[in-house]
């Protein structure tokens, strides 16, 4: 079957703004909004569904979506479908339109900078809301695959999948290691005798080198991880870096991102400072049962005193506060050496049409090539 060439897709996505469900006798109403400017008119109503999303991560809050918009989306391709009852949302899928492997692809906004991907779907209304999230996607033209990389255990697409009228098809994705512990003290009693005894000296090291940690206020956030990002830079000067944690639009989207988290409590940057001299700092994210270490910067020469890992570690439980701390994705070896829990995300590939099952076989492919290249790092004593 032949692919819908860019310019029949254009013309579709001109021709139809919105797609929407008639309001029916029970309140439901849905609908595809493609103006850009929908994650700002919505904005009040997103952050109200994501407090009664308990299965929502800080990648899924307005604060986190609308700048990566603002510095990464293409006008028109926003794709965000809601479903309301009695004028309440319950239900949100911020998408935009891309095309891969020749075909025109829904994939989650911020996908590549989130380390979980997800839709918003309130718990107490998930049974209407789920089947008519998926009939609006379903209704919204223009597309043959919506895809959703990094789909977490008990995250709310999976209940999108089971409502899904079309193929379905999964794929292993990354590994986000996590520790279950309150702090770090729990985190020694989990090791063995030997290795939980070098811990407690590398804290006391930490402690005798006169490092102190602050938190840093909300209205200078922003600033802050613009700092972060150059301590980044600076600790791997000379090895391999993520290009785009150099890039302007990057600081540009952490920096607001981060600013309107952490007014909200759901972002922390930590400063770490040596003799008056600024050494380290660390961003973590927090949510409704979620904390994970999302990103750090430390000077090269602080790892000549100290074992940065640990100093940071020690500060991310605290501010975890009993949730445990994700890791995020990678299974790094060096992780192990904390005795983490591997917690395997799933990609999620819904179809719409005859081209949908070679785009979920060419992802299974590449999965397992992946998984081949890169066999999972295994714990060690």
């Amino acid at each position: 079957m032949p692919v819908p060439g860019p310019v029949r897709l254009l013309r579709a996505a001109a021709a139809v703004p919105r797609a929407r469900e008639p309001h029916d006798a029970s309140g439901w109403t849905a609908e595809v909004r493609r103006d850009g400017a929908a994650l700002t008119a919505l904005a009040a109503d997103l952050r109200d569904l994501y407090t009664r999303c308990p299965a929502a991560t800080p990648f899924q809050t307005c604060e986190w979506l609308r700048p990566w918009w603002d510095g990464y989306g293409t006008p028109g391709r926003l794709r965000l479908a809601t479903v309301r009852r009695g004028g309440r949302l319950v239900a949100a899928a911020p998408l935009m339109l891309v095309r891969r492997a020749g075909l025109p692809v829904l994939v989650p906004l911020a996908a590549p900078h989130s380390d979980v991907t997800d839709i918003l779907l309130d718990p107490a209304h998930a049974d209407g809301a789920a089947p008519r999230l998926a009939r609006a996607l379903r209704a919204d033209p223009g597309w043959s695959v919506l895809d959703l990389p990094e789909v977490p255990p008990g995250a709310a697409a999976h209940r999108l999948a089971r409502h899904w009228p079309g193929g379905t098809w999964r794929a292993p994705s990354s590994i986000c290691l996590e520790l279950p512990d309150a702090d770090v003290a729990g985190l020694i009693a989990r090791l063995p005798g030997r290795a939980a005894g070098k811990t407690r000296a590398r804290l006391r090291r930490i402690d005798r080198c006169g490092i102190t940690v602050r938190e840093v206020p909300p209205d200078g956030v922003a600033d802050a991880v613009r700092e972060l990002l150059d301590l980044h830079v600076r600790q791997w000067r000379g090895r391999p870096v993520n290009p785009e944690h150099t890039r302007d639009r990057f600081r540009r989207h952490l920096a607001e991102a981060a600013h309107g988290l952490a007014r909200d409590g759901r972002a922390t940057v930590l400063r770490y400072h040596r003799d008056g001299r600024l050494v380290a700092a660390d961003l973590v994210l927090t949510g409704h049962r979620f904390a994970g270490a999302y990103l750090y910067g430390a000077v090269p020469d602080l790892r000549d005193h100290v074992d940065v890992g640990l100093m940071l570690l020690r500060e991310d439980l605290a501010v975890a506060g009993g949730r445990g701390l994700s890791l995020l994705r990678g299974a790094e070896p060096y992780k192990f050496k904390w005795r983490p829990r591997p917690v395997r995300n799933e990609r999620l590939v819904l179809g719409r049409g005859a081209a949908a099952p070679a785009y979920a076989a060419l992802v299974r492919a590449r999965s397992a090539l992946a998984a081949r290249r890169h066999p999972e790092a295994r714990p060690h004593d």
